[in-house]
């Protein structure tokens, strides 16, 4: 077991805690995983502390539990499975490396959120393609690293994007990078002869960014990614499509995305429109949710440095096209809520408190992966499903984000709770444990699943398992990185 001492000895007396208090911060969370205290707190500045904490852990055979966003966590993934383990907190990891306005590419350290990364993009011309709404406190890193969706899919080429290249130290204490990243040279090199580590597959013919992705910490810690990005449009005009026709409106979804005629694309209930726009709680909420249908679907036209608004103009006119075809009808607002401001909003973290919390002061996120095809039985099941627990469905929040150029979607329910009331926790978390595996046998695909439902969800395939152990081995033999998370 690691002492106190040691861990001061790499990153000074002040980066380290023992604290009862401050240990009790980071042994739950606001998911229903249960809570472990760590035996510490450390919180590494350089890439030379991330290094020897791992190889120190390996002497010492102690556990590390990687984090990088600030509080509140929702997951489970950055809370200790077992006694005895050191929180290794990057979130004071600052540094905005590099912009890169000529190849689009931002590199930037774990502890660097999106409120912090967004100016620094915006001044060279750039955007983020980003998720939605963001807390203030996410890391820009950690939450291309859990793959969460992002909310530009006409740019989403794989799952992984926009993650390009990454600094880790695996388990073992070696320091890896891949992609373009990898060499020859060092990365200062590759800049002098015109390298942006844009390209994420490599090096040679094994993609690593695939493992390292949705692992949770238990593979190594990222000590820096390079990240794609967007030219900033000059030109925008947002619309919203509202309806109650689920399948119509992702029939409109597919063409506007397979022609390639809009940036921002969503679809979210009215619950959760309200949740994020409402101001004053809960005069707003209500008033803005009882103004609005049961879905709302947000899209954006944008134009850039040449010809924008001829640029607007024309796709505006062929998305029109496409909605009189499919029988729907963009506004430029809906009840109490103008496309403008919804896109605005979007692009933004959130304020204080988190959107998600605003409500009831708690939320369970239930997400997976889906076809088009399958979206409205597998919505209609998950109300079901909120009627037999007894949980009122016209609170559930829907949130439904095409990915990777609209072939797939991503479906995210947001389950809305009094955290202070124990007959309302209970039901939320049998809700969603009853709703995971009832949705994976519809055809669900949980391509992220954390908590105590990952090992039913990862174990359901004995190959993957194999094969993620088999690696898991080789980066890291000892098991020090977040054991018990996924299937190790």
């Amino acid at each position: 077991m690691v002492e106190e001492g040691e861990l001061a000895r790499i990153v000074g007396a002040g980066n380290t805690s023992s604290k009862q208090a401050i240990l009790d911060e980071y042994s739950c969370d606001m998911s229903f995983v249960n809570p472990v205290r760590p035996a510490y707190v450390v919180k590494p500045k350089t890439l030379e502390d991330v290094e020897r904490i791992v190889k120190l852990a390996n002497e010492t055979k102690t556990p590390l539990v990687p984090v990088s966003s600030g509080p509140p966590h929702f997951r489970g993934d950055t809370v200790p499975s077992i006694g005895g383990a050191v929180v290794v907190d990057l979130s004071g990891m600052k540094r905005i490396i590099r912009v890169d306005r000529k190849n689009r590419v931002a590199m930037c350290e774990p502890g660097v959120t999106f409120g912090e990364l967004i100016p620094a993009v915006t001044k060279e011309g750039l955007r983020l393609n980003m998720p939605l709404r963001p807390r203030k406190s996410k890391s820009v890193v950690g939450s291309m690293l859990e793959r969460e969706p992002v909310i530009l899919p006409k740019y989403h080429w794989d799952i992984a994007d926009p993650l390009a290249c990454v600094e880790i130290v695996f388990g073992t204490g070696d320091m890896f990078r891949t992609g373009a990243a990898a060499g020859p040279g060092t990365i200062e090199e590759q800049w002098a002869a015109g390298g942006s580590q844009k390209e994420a597959a490599g090096p040679g013919q094994i993609s690593l960014y695939r493992v390292i992705g949705g692992a949770q910490g238990t593979m190594g810690i990222v000590t820096w990614a390079s990240l794609r990005c967007e030219v900033l449009p000059s030109v925008e005009e947002p619309f919203m499509v509202g309806s109650s026709d689920i399948g119509k409106l992702f029939d409109f979804v597919h063409w506007i995305i397979r022609l390639r005629l809009v940036n921002e694309c969503f679809i979210l209930n009215s619950s959760n429109l309200a949740a994020m726009m409402a101001k004053r709680w809960p005069k707003d909420y209500q008033d803005i949710k009882d103004n609005l249908p049961p879905y709302i679907l947000l899209y954006n036209v944008a134009g850039y440095e040449y010809l924008a608004e001829e640029r607007v103009e024309y796709q505006v006119k062929d998305v029109n096209d496409v909605a009189q075809r499919v029988g729907v009808e963009p506004a430029e607002a809906i009840g109490k809520v103008s496309a403008v401001e919804l896109l605005k909003v979007a692009n933004q973290p959130s304020a204080e408190p988190y959107w998600k919390l605003r409500a009831k002061g708690g939320c369970q996120d239930i997400f997976f992966v889906t076809i088009y095809d399958k979206l409205p039985g597998l919505i209609a099941a998950m109300y079901d499903l909120a009627a037999e627990a007894g949980y009122p469905a016209s609170d559930m929040g829907v949130y439904l984000q095409p990915i990777v150029q609209g072939s797939n979607c991503h479906v995210e329910f947001n389950l809305f709770y009094d955290p202070g009331n124990p007959r309302d926790v209970e039901r939320v978390k049998k809700l969603s444990e009853d709703a995971i595996e009832n949705l994976e046998c519809k055809g669900a695909f949980f391509s992220r699943p954390y908590g105590e439902n990952a090992n039913m969800i990862v174990n359901r395939d004995a190959a993957t398992v194999e094969a993620l152990r088999k690696v898991k081995s080789i980066l890291d033999p000892n098991n020090v990185m977040n054991p018990g998370k996924l299937c190790f």
